[in-house]
């Protein structure tokens, strides 16, 4: 069996690519729920073992649809007010073009701004898989709006350069949209270096074994 074929125990990826070495686990106030399409979890270089095993908080469910956001996360009684999911949204008129413009926009689940005086969110749900495979998420789970809502515009272009082409400049990778959006919600700026680090890492080394998948 070549290394390639040889897959860690606790991240699942090959031996080759796993950056298991690299990761230490970093405390959160933030909650994660990962929504993750049956197809995504075969590919190697996704990103969701790497945000699963540094962030002890995060959730991840494999599937298409489940009934509420409680059920999604295993039961546990929880306040969609104070839950935002990172999805792409048409943005009220009267939002400015300066605040439009902002790294990351943290809306109600009308798409206006949220207010001020809010609570702040408990969680964050993101949908792991393709453009197609999240829109498909996306539409088997209503529930999703009646949550916030978190646009996102990235600091920088996705890590994963031609390894994994997107559609669009906005749309980089879960770990990539979970790390930037975190600082926005208070967390320290060392969980958005500690998570591109790892997924650099795990980049470089399959660009060094030849895996583009």
């Amino acid at each position: 069996m070549n290394e390639t074929d040889e897959r860690c125990a606790d991240c699942g990826k090959p031996k080759s690519i796993c950056v298991c070495d690299r990761i230490a686990p970093l405390d959160t106030r933030t909650r994660l729920l990962v929504l993750q399409h049956p197809q995504e979890g075969n590919v190697d270089l996704t990103t969701v073992p790497l945000l699963a095993r540094t962030l002890p908080r995060c959730v991840v469910r494999v599937g298409l649809s489940w009934a509420s956001l409680a059920q999604a996360l295993g039961g546990d009684e929880v306040e969609n007010a104070r839950w935002a999911a990172i999805y792409p949204t048409k943005l009220a008129e009267d939002i400015p073009p300066e605040l439009r413009a902002a790294n990351v926009l943290l809306l109600d689940k009308k798409g206006r701004l949220r207010p001020d005086d809010a609570p702040p969110l408990e969680g964050l749900v993101v949908l792991d898989g393709t453009w197609s495979q999240a829109k498909t998420l996306w539409w088997r789970n209503p529930w999703l709006l009646k949550l916030g809502r978190v646009v996102l515009n990235p600091r920088e272009p996705s890590i994963y350069g031609k390894l994994r082409k997107e559609p669009r400049r906005e749309y980089v990778s879960t770990l990539e949209a979970v790390a930037d959006v975190l600082p926005a919600l208070g967390e320290p700026e060392e969980v958005r270096s500690q998570l591109r680090r790892a997924m650099r890492t795990m980049v470089q080394r399959a660009r060094d074994v030849g895996i583009r998948r």
